[in-house]
């Protein structure tokens, strides 16, 4: 269809349609941690009009339009306040279990965030490396990273220039997080020292009115498409994504010079200072099984226990009342882990205690 019979009202001084923007180009475990540039501008004369078309379709409340992702590699804004630095990470490996499988892609952002406002500053600093595996990267992951086994041969991740980009980090940040800290530690052990968060999990983007918390999904609702399952390329969507105050997820768009409220980036760091608790339903009757799975709690078929993860001190002790008026018909004492951003979504526990359901005291 031609932009005439769309009703638009301008002529295109060239094809209707301009080539998708080039992928950034990745480092191969190169001998310096790099800024990549940009990706270079589609020299095409019709780039403008296509731009206007666009915002005429915005405009109209019956059209949708997505952009392609260009990644920022510079924020040139001034920080307002103190910054923290967090590691933005993904990797693509080998299969789903850590104890099994292995890494195949690591890709870090190295990225200053201001306080104040949640918003990245300064420069990205980026790193993206191959290793081969020792073995054949199965079809099905190839399928869907587009990794095969010639691009990892003889590749190993550099190890020296990752050690230097985690120095001074106060948080790594990754999308799904209790995937992607196993493969990492057990790669790159020193990443056990560093508190992690998770995107996927420490943010409730239900109750932002996302039916979805896939970072394809989150992207799409700011407006953006990319190209999925490389590991630099999710990086820099989950940036992308966190950058946005978190109105902007809502069911309704905010008014012009409302307040968008907190960042993602914001709303993680603070997540992170927070201990949360991984609470055992330890000795819970077999007819309790439907409430508490309705209630959001996991089996656990080695430990042969009901458990979930409450994010607050506050939120403990509301559980414990529940335990005591749904689960239990007498005081019992049921196993709590507290969990800081150090073990949060690793394999070691936290620091065991037991509380007591069924009385007003919360005793050890």
């Amino acid at each position: 269809m031609t932009p005439q019979q769309l009703g638009l009202g301008f002529e295109l001084d060239g094809p209707a349609e301009a080539p998708p923007l080039p992928r950034p180009a990745r480092a191969r475990s190169s001998p310096k941690a790099r800024v990549p540039t940009a990706p270079a501008a589609q020299a095409s004369v019709a780039l403008s009009d296509v731009e206007r078309m666009a915002h005429l379709l915005e405009a109209h409340p019956d059209y949708r339009v997505l952009r392609r992702l260009v990644p920022t590699l510079h924020f040139g804004r001034a920080p307002q306040g103190p910054v923290r630095t967090l590691l933005v990470l993904d990797t693509e490996t080998t299969g789903l279990e850590a104890a099994k499988e292995k890494v195949i892609e690591l890709a870090l952002l190295r990225v200053a965030v201001d306080t104040a406002t949640g918003l990245p500053v300064g420069p990205v600093q980026v790193y993206d490396g191959l290793e081969d595996p020792g073995r054949a990267i199965p079809p099905a992951i190839t399928d869907i990273t587009g990794i095969t086994d010639a691009m990892v041969r003889g590749q190993r991740l550099d190890e020296a220039l990752i050690a230097q980009m985690m120095v001074g980090v106060d948080l790594v940040v990754a999308h799904n997080a209790g995937f992607d800290r196993p493969f990492v530690e057990a790669r790159l052990p020193e990443f056990a020292r560093l508190p992690w968060a998770c995107s996927f999990a420490d943010l409730d983007w239900k109750a932002l009115g996302q039916s979805s918390a896939k970072l394809e999904s989150l992207a799409l609702a700011c407006g953006w498409f990319y190209d999925a399952h490389r590991a630099e390329t999710d990086c820099h969507a989950l940036l992308a994504v966190l950058a946005q105050p978190q109105a902007r997820f809502g069911h309704a768009k905010p008014s012009e010079g409302s307040d968008l409220g907190p960042t993602g980036l914001s709303l993680l760091l603070a997540a992170a200072d927070q201990t949360h608790h991984r609470l055992q339903a330890t000795g819970a009757p077999f007819e309790a099984k439907d409430a508490l799975k309705a209630r959001g709690y996991r089996w656990d078929g080695q430990q042969r226990v009901w458990g979930t993860t409450l994010r607050s001190e506050a939120a403990l002790a509301d559980e414990l009342v529940w335990l005591a008026d749904a689960v239990y018909s007498g005081p019992t004492r049921v196993r709590v882990e507290a969990l800081s951003a150090l073990q949060r979504y690793s394999t070691r526990g936290g620091a065991p205690s037991l509380r007591t359901v069924g009385t007003s005291a919360l005793g050890l």
